[in-house]
């Protein structure tokens, strides 16, 4: 027999609130997500608008003194030569970044995705994910470490005898230094190994997506393995690569760490607005430099979701 006690009132604070949600659905979902937008409204997106008025002021060149006036002078300082070059310097490296990662994991993911099962595969997210458990600090001076010329890499080159081989590397304007160490091309290096997981994971969550039978009746069909990939397996893996490239490229674009430790000594945007408003003083070109990023990344955003990247994340 049921008990009467079962339908009695409930009592209480939260018995009441407890009946007030189910009556009040929607009331009670706006009421969960209020404190979400709340932040999201006033500490993330006011902060960036007021870092966007910032950007249209202008910096007194003998006071020093912030001009709190609407003027474009300050984002036509980033049309200066020393300026551009950082801008453009920093979107090559982010698309150099970009395009080794896809190579890189693109291999990786198909191999978990197609032929890895059961404890293979969790060994593999292991694998994948285990650089991302350690300190980002500690893996780039690590890497500076790796890269120095006292380094690992210098000695395995010199026991190689291919010596000659990294100093004629070193020599290259576009990627050399006195060493890996302080060289775009040791920057490279240390971004893609830090980077390299962003990209690998919704490349092979892609990759799952795609039906074997489609490759197979592509080979039925008389295509040859090299245009199978090309005609089936890469368009219906580019939303997976377009997913990972917003991880790789907006991260380097707006790294200052990695330039600053493993760097050859020329600024990338993320230094430039340190340089400028924390030695300079001069805050409007800091954040006009930091606006560069938010735009460059918000006509990448709209590209890569006309190609359906979001579906892939």
């Amino acid at each position: 027999m049921t008990s009467p006690a079962i339908f009695a009132p409930r009592s209480g604070v939260l018995a009441r609130a407890a009946d007030w949600a189910i009556r009040h659905p929607r009331m009670f979902v706006f009421l969960m997500v209020l404190p979400i937008v709340l932040w999201l409204g006033i500490v993330y997106i006011g902060a960036l608008i007021a870092l966007l008025m910032q950007s249209f002021f202008s910096i007194d060149e003998f006071s020093g003194v912030v001009q709190h006036e609407f003027t474009l002078k300050t984002y036509a300082e980033l049309l200066r030569p020393s300026n551009f070059a950082i801008i453009a310097r920093t979107v090559a490296m982010a698309a150099a970044v970009t395009l080794a990662s896809a190579v890189l994991a693109f291999p990786m993911a198909y191999f978990a995705a197609r032929y890895a099962r059961g404890k293979w595969k969790a060994l593999f997210y292991i694998g994948v994910m285990l650089p991302l458990w350690s300190s980002y600090l500690v893996k780039v001076y690590a890497w500076k470490l790796v890269l120095a010329k006292e380094g690992i890499l210098t000695w395995i080159f010199a026991q190689l005898h291919l010596s000659w081989l990294l100093d004629a590397v070193l020599a290259i304007p576009v990627v050399g230094g006195n060493s890996l160490s302080v060289s775009y091309l040791g920057t490279f290096i240390v971004f893609v190994y830090i980077w390299l997981p962003y990209m690998i994971i919704p490349v092979q969550a892609a990759l799952e997506r795609v039906p074997a039978p489609l490759l197979e009746a592509a080979s039925d069909l008389g295509a040859t393995p090299k245009q199978s990939f090309r005609m089936v397996l890469l368009p219906l893996a580019l939303p997976g690569i377009v997913a990972g490239s917003i991880f790789t490229f907006s991260l380097t674009l707006g790294d200052y760490i990695i330039p600053q430790i493993v760097g050859s000594g020329r600024l990338f945007i993320g230094q430039a607005v340190y340089t400028q408003q924390g030695t300079a003083g001069n805050i409007p070109l800091a954040a006009a430099f930091t606006v560069v990023p938010i735009v460059i990344m918000g006509v990448y955003l709209w590209g890569a979701r006309k190609m359906g990247a979001f579906d892939a994340l």
